[in-house]
C-alpha cells in the first residue's frame, strides 16, 4: 500500500473515531449532527459512539436529537436543525402566497401601430428585407423585446390573423 493511501487511510479512521472523554467531565459534547450520523444508526448508538453513558444521553442529550427517517436510513438531527427548516420553509410559502400569479402564455404581442405599419408597407409592395430594414433602423421593438428584425419575423406578423380589437394595443 502506498503512503499516500495508508495515510488517507489513518485520517480517516481518525476523524471516525469516538472522542477521548475523561470520566470527569462534567459537560457532555455533541459533535455536529451530520458527523453523528455518519457514526451510528440509532440514539443508543450514537450514544456509545460518542462516548456517552446512556442514562446521561438520555437525560441530558435526548432532547436535542430528533431521529428523521429518510428512506432507506435514519438520520440523526439536532431539533433546532429541524425547527430551523421547519421556519425556512414556512417563510418561503409566506414569500410564494404573497407573489403575484404568473401569466400564462406568452407577453402580448406587438402593439397594433406596429402591426399597421407592417400590413400598410406590405400592401405598398415594399418586400419583407426593406419591411424588416426600416423596422431596424427605426429601433422597433419586436413582439418579445428583441431588437433585430428578419423578413421571417415580418412574414409572421402577416401571416398571422389579426387580433380581435379587444387585445390589441396590450
Amino acid at each position: 500500500m502506498s503512503r499516500r493511501r495508508l495515510r488517507r487511510k489513518t485520517e480517516k479512521s481518525q476523524r471516525h473515531a469516538p472522542p477521548r472523554t475523561r470520566a470527569e467531565d462534567p459537560v457532555v459534547v455533541v459533535r455536529a449532527a451530520t458527523h453523528v450520523e455518519r457514526l451510528a444508526y440509532t440514539r443508543s448508538q450514537a450514544a456509545e459512539a460518542l462516548g456517552i453513558s446512556t442514562s446521561t444521553f438520555n437525560r441530558r442529550v435526548l432532547p436535542f436529537i430528533e431521529t428523521v427517517e429518510m428512506g432507506w436510513y435514519t438520520r440523526l438531527v439536532p431539533v433546532d436543525e429541524l425547527e430551523r427548516f421547519a421556519a425556512e420553509r414556512r417563510r418561503e410559502a409566506r414569500r410564494t402566497k404573497r407573489r403575484p400569479p404568473a401569466r400564462p402564455g406568452r407577453k402580448p404581442g406587438l402593439p397594433s401601430e406596429v402591426v399597421a405599419r407592417i400590413r400598410n408597407q406590405h400592401a405598398e409592395g415594399k418586400s419583407l428585407s426593406e419591411i424588416a430594414r426600416e423596422l431596424n433602423a427605426d429601433a422597433v421593438p419586436t413582439s418579445q423585446g428583441g431588437r433585430q428584425w428578419w423578413p421571417s419575423t415580418v412574414r409572421a406578423v402577416l401571416v398571422r390573423p389579426s387580433p380581435p380589437s379587444s387585445a390589441q394595443g396590450r
